[in-house]
């Protein structure tokens, strides 16, 4: 197969663009999904009323839609009841929205893995509840969680392919619009195989190291 090198070359400057949107948008879905998980799987521990209740219905509606259901929703169903927010916006709150019931179950397996003698521990020594989950609880379930959540961000990352159907002209956009335009499908095709080999690969690495790191810190070699 013969490559068109010269369009390869004059369409990188696109698919940088679109690298750089979908990294914004993967780092701030990631970062208030977990914000949301360690929230609410802390919630879910202590089993507080309602809240817990709403917690898990949540849950079940975010992990049972599908997140391109979820972002015509935000971006064509609330404008009908005068609710309006920017393509950014739509892709970030509906992503967070999915990522963050992942996020709760991770931390919520991890909470619940902690030893029971641990937190008997912590509370023979006076610990009050805030200072049993700061201390005792989520350092432990964070170490236990990292391999879920790594996989919830690689995940999220990925889903980032979705929001090209919200107008944001994220990579699956640009290259939808190159073949369009162009007819160079192979071309375009290779360039976002390519792209998201070059965003999904080093994140893979890094939690890959931050696991091992973790894990010989709490078992040793």
């Amino acid at each position: 197969m013969n490559f068109d090198w010269e369009f390869i070359y004059e369409s990188l400057p696109l698919y940088g663009d679109a690298m750089w949107l979908t990294v914004k948008l993967a780092f701030l879905a990631i970062l208030f999904s977990l914000v949301i998980g360690l929230m609410f799987s802390v919630v879910l521990y202590y089993k507080i009323r309602v809240v817990s209740d709403v917690i898990k219905i949540y849950i079940e509606l975010s992990r049972n839609t599908p997140l391109l259901v979820q972002l015509f929703f935000l971006y064509y169903g609330l404008p009908k009841i005068g609710i309006h927010f920017s393509e950014m916006t739509c892709a970030i709150v509906g992503m967070t929205f999915l990522g963050g019931s992942y996020m709760t179950e991770a931390f919520r397996g991890g909470i619940e893995a902690v030893s029971q003698s641990q937190i008997e521990s912590g509370q023979s020594i006076g610990l009050s509840k805030v200072q049993l989950v700061r201390y005792v609880i989520l350092p432990q379930a964070f170490a236990i969680s990292i391999p879920s959540l790594g996989a919830n961000a690689i995940f999220l990352l990925k889903e980032t392919s979705i929001v090209g159907a919200i107008a944001l002209m994220d990579l699956m956009n640009v290259a939808k619009d190159l073949i369009g335009l162009h007819y160079k499908t192979a071309e375009s095709l290779l360039l976002l195989v390519l792209a998201y080999l070059v965003l999904v690969l080093p994140l893979s690495l890094l939690l890959t190291w931050v696991e091992r790191k973790v894990r010989y810190a709490e078992f040793g070699d």
